[in-house]
This record gives C-alpha cells, structure tokens and sequence, in this order.
C-alpha cells in the first residue's frame, strides 16, 4: 500500500508485527474475525500513519513541534525531539538559548556545534538528541550491536509468588475479558500496545501524572478502549491509591527507562504480568536514555537510508517502529499471561524501538525509488464527536469506544 511506500519495507514491517500479534492471539484462545480474517493492506497502512489522517473537527494536526526535527551541525546533522514542553526547555537549557528561541535561533546555534558532543551532552541533561548516522556507523557501535541480539519480543518468567487470582484467558472474540492493565505509558508505542489489549477485551486503565499532560490529539489518535486517569504520585494519598490498582491488576505496562518505576516507590506484585517498551532496549550503554521513534530512526541509519538525496535526512512515511513494537508489545503480554496460567507466577515482558528498528534494517526487499504515497481511502477511518481517527488494522470495525478525554475517568478498575 503506496501510503506506507518507503525505501524500507514498511509494510512488511507492520504486517509481520500483526502476524506475532494475531498468534499469540490465537494461543490465548481468540477466535473470530480479529485473528482468522484476512489483513486488508489499506487498513494496516492507514493505522501505521494515523496521525496524519487524524482530524479534529475537520482540521489535521501537526506531527511535531517547531523544536522538533532535524537541524545541519558544524560536522553532520541531528534530530531534535521537542514536543513535550519539558523537553523544549531542557533543549534550549542545553544549547544556552532563551525560551522565547525560535525554531530559526536553534538551527543558527545548532550550526556551530559538534552532533557529538550534542548528543552526549544531551544524554546527561535529559534533552533529546541523537547523531544521525549511518547504518554501518550504527551496526558498529556498542548501541547498535546491542540493538542487533535477542528476540524482537522477550518474555522472562519472574521469582514465583501467590498464584494470580485469575491467571488464564478466555476464549472467544474477548479472551482478556476480566483482566485488568494498568497503563503507564505514553507517545505511540505504548498506547498501541495497551488499545490493542482493550480490543482483546481486557479492562485498561492509563495512569498519567498531571504534568506534563499528555498531548491532547496524540491521546485521541491511541487512547481508543481504555479509560484514563491522573495521578500524582509524589502525593501520598495518589501513591497509596496508585500502589492499590497495581497490587489489583494483571498486567502492568511502562514506558519507562530501567529503574524509574523503581524510583516511584511502586511495588509489583510477583504475579503480575510487567511489560515495558523502550526506546532502546533493556541492555546496552543507551539503556537508560531517553528515545522517540524520530530520534531512533535518526540514531540507527534509517534516515539516511530513506534520504531523498543521499545527504539531507529523511524519514519512514509513519511512525512505523512505535507502531510495529506496540504490537509486538501486545503479543508479549499474551504470551506471558497464557505462561502465568501454568503457574501463576508473573513474567517480564519487553520489547524495544532500537530492537525493531535493526529487524527493519535486516529485512529484504528495499525498494530504491519507491512511488508516491497514497490516502488510503474513506473507508479506513471512523469520526465520533468530531474526531477522525484510523479504524483498527485488524479486522473488526472499530474500537470498542472512542478515546476519553484526558485524565477524565476515575482511578478504579470497572
């Protein structure tokens, strides 16, 4: 499907991830159009790259912030990840630039620096910014080759503990009706991953702190099925209530990096199912950075590979690696809660963008003058109360029910 045409094979990228997905699927006991139905291209496509057929009262929304892209440096380029506002100012902080710093001001400044040293210095103060490279450079460096080793999807069982109260899945077209998720994820990988458990069936509660809020159309575009919450956690109160819904869940998802749970204080219960997705993987020296699909894509070749020139970067037609691990993500937490129902012992699931990303880098069929994009067509989109979104790529009709607004819900299980 020409929406997703690319020098990679996107496609292929999604369609293989549905294809772990809907297996997985298949060994927890779902039945139905979901798992047995063909693929249909155009729906794959237009889930891949939902936010560029998201509208909001008929309006489309910008993908990424005026901080946010590549910029040329002194010795090569960088891509820069500004949408949140904590990043923005972490970005400007760095490069000793003011807050009112136009998108112009930050390209000036960014042309007489090293992209070396701005990454690394951006490593340590908690912006976001990473060296476009190569794909070789990035093969052979210690991130890359760390990127390169181990399943796409890793499902590890944990220190015994109490059996679950509800350990197995159902069958059916719901096999995780009765399971609860908690969801403490942002961005796209995440979201997709937990939506995809709600459409499973299971009862997915998002858990977000009050600042930074979450971007409001990026939720619309990912938060479909599952209901959401705020909570803060430096406050006892939210902490104690937070610690209760975890110590009643199933499943627990984070997007955090390595430890940061750890620092919240929160306790997983032996028997939960804890599945995380980060953007560069568990092991490795860039373990505990922070990373977007875009910074991935830039760090791990990618988007030299999808240049239109050979010099100026590119990039993937979608979101492609958030979309493709938040299903892998999904499939992990099958396979651990289908694992669990033997003994009742809680798995650790993860899955990683940089993991991802070298399976697209490996995989056959590059295309070296792929054809324009197509819109995919009318039928592969769905509006309620004015929001346009992508229908789901697998094939039932739609998501159990529209995305909540923000932070609306109380923080209960149903």
């Amino acid at each position: 499907m020409t929406w997703l045409a690319a020098t990679l094979p996107v496609l292929d990228l999604a369609t293989d991830a549905l294809g772990v997905l809907r297996s997985a699927a298949r060994r927890a006991g779902a039945t139905g159009p979901l798992v047995d139905d063909p693929l249909e291209p155009a729906r794959v496509a237009a889930a891949f790259g939902s936010d560029r057929l998201l509208r909001i009262d008929g309006d489309p929304v910008a993908g990424f912030a005026p901080h946010s892209g590549f910029f040329a440096t002194s010795d090569g380029w960088v891509r820069t990840h500004a949408n949140y506002p904590h990043h923005r100012t972490r970005l400007l902080r760095l490069l000793d630039l003011p807050d009112d710093a136009t998108r112009d001001d930050l390209a000036a400044r960014l042309a007489t620096c090293s992209a070396r040293q701005v990454e690394d210095d951006a490593a340590t103060t908690g912006a976001v910014v990473v060296r476009v490279r190569s794909e070789d450079e990035w093969r052979a460096s210690a991130p890359g080759r760390a990127a390169a080793v181990g399943p796409l999807v890793r499902v590890e069982p944990r220190s015994p503990g109490p059996p679950a109260a509800f350990s197995g899945t159902r069958g059916g077209p719901a096999p995780l009706a009765g399971l609860r998720v908690l969801d403490l994820t942002r961005v796209i990988a995440g979201p997709v991953g937990t939506r995809t458990l709600a459409l499973l069936g299971a009862d997915v509660l998002r858990v977000d702190p009050p600042a930074p809020a979450e971007i409001a159309a990026q939720h619309l575009d990912t938060g479909q099925g599952k209901r959401t919450t705020v909570l803060d956690l430096r406050d006892r109160a939210d902490h104690r209530r937070a610690q209760e819904l975890l110590d009643a869940a199933d499943v627990l998802v984070t997007g955090y990096r390595p430890g940061a749970l750890e620092a919240l204080g929160l306790r997983v219960p032996a028997s939960v199912i804890r599945a995380r997705v980060s953007a560069w993987g568990t092991d490795g020296p860039w373990s505990g950075r922070r990373g977007f699909d875009s910074v991935v894509q830039a760090a791990t070749g990618i988007a030299l590979v999808e240049s239109p020139d050979g010099v100026t970067p590119g990039a993937l037609p979608a979101q492609a690696l958030d979309h493709a691990t938040g299903y892998l993500l999904a499939a992990g937490v099958l396979d651990g809660l289908v694992d669990r129902s033997a003994d009742g012992s809680g798995r650790d699931v993860s899955v990683s963008l940089a993991r991802t990303a070298a399976r697209l880098l490996d995989a056959p069929g590059r295309d070296p003058d792929p054809p324009p994009a197509a819109v995919p067509p009318a039928s592969t989109t769905v509006t309620h109360a004015g929001v346009r979104t992508a229908r789901p790529a697998l094939p039932v009709d739609d998501y159990p029910a529209p995305a909540h607004p923000w932070g609306s819900d109380p923080p209960l299980w149903a």
